[in-house]
């Protein structure tokens, strides 16, 4: 939806991206009472991203809350490059999301939640398609079980006893092992 602008003296060095707000009523004996959600993601544009949901009176605390969530649950991603090492499925309740890799300058062809944690952790080329319940959250968690569900091309060639050399098709592994060399780097 929109980014969160922050004061040029608080910066960081991450993209954090408003999801969605909601607002949440709980009645009580006097009528209503309204508090606002917000999910979120955060990431590095280097492969690191984190989904966040928070909860408050007031929007921008229900945000504030969020980000910290998500800045604390921020995982890695297997890239292969600007894309994914492989397609992966992922699933979070009635929500299903598949991701596959692109062909360079392709970019993210994608919707929604999917969109915004893919950019968020720099992929920068892949194609994603959301099947069942669209709910945000369900959809955003579903995404981020795609992403860790990658299997990286060291660990299937330990698994099979192979080299990663005689399965992998050449450019991918390249593409991969640069990721991870720049990654080692910084």
């Amino acid at each position: 939806m929109a980014r969160q602008q922050r004061p040029s003296s608080e910066q960081t060095q991450y993209d954090e991206r408003v999801i969605q707000i909601n607002r949440v009523a709980k009645v009580v004996k006097g009528g209503r009472r309204f508090s606002f959600t917000a999910l979120v993601v955060v990431g590095d544009g280097n492969g690191r991203v984190g989904i966040g949901y928070g909860k408050a009176r007031e929007v921008p605390a229900a945000i504030q809350k969020a980000f910290e969530i998500a800045r604390r649950e921020m995982k890695e991603i297997p890239m292969a490059g600007a894309t994914l090492v492989h397609e992966v499925w992922g699933e979070h309740g009635a929500s299903k999301v598949l991701i596959k890799p692109a062909a360079p300058g392709t970019g993210v062809i994608a919707g929604g939640a999917v969109r915004q944690i893919l950019e968020a952790a720099g992929i920068k080329d892949a194609l994603a398609k959301s099947l069942g319940s669209p709910t945000h959250i369900n959809v955003a968690k579903a995404a981020m079980n795609a992403l860790m569900a990658q299997r990286r091309p060291d660990e299937v060639a330990r698994l099979r006893g192979k080299r990663a050399e005689e399965f992998v098709p050449p450019k991918l592994l390249a593409a991969y092992n640069s990721t991870e060399s720049m990654r080692a780097q910084s």
